[in-house]
């Protein structure tokens, strides 16, 4: 009789993605919080946050996710991890 053995992995940091729903009245808040948070130019976090529903982030971890969609939140952004 052959012997199985089976494992069952768990990964801590699950990839998330943020993502930005819709910009809200406060565009250019978060359009700077889309800059802050990515590192893109000004001009090409605009035009990022004006392609709503947009991906701004890809694969962080859960707690930068909540944290990103905190910022963009405050901001004035409606925003969500999906995992």
């Amino acid at each position: 009789m052959t012997k199985v053995e089976y494992f069952t992995l768990v990964c801590d940091d699950v990839p998330c993605d943020v993502v930005v729903v819709e910009p809200g009245t406060r565009v250019l808040e978060v359009v700077q919080a889309v800059r802050r948070l990515t590192g893109l130019s000004l001009w090409r976090s605009k035009v990022l946050v004006d392609q709503a529903p947009v991906l701004v982030l890809d694969g962080v971890p859960e707690d930068a996710a909540e944290a990103a969609v905190a910022v963009l939140r405050d901001a004035g952004a409606v925003a969500e991890v999906r995992r």
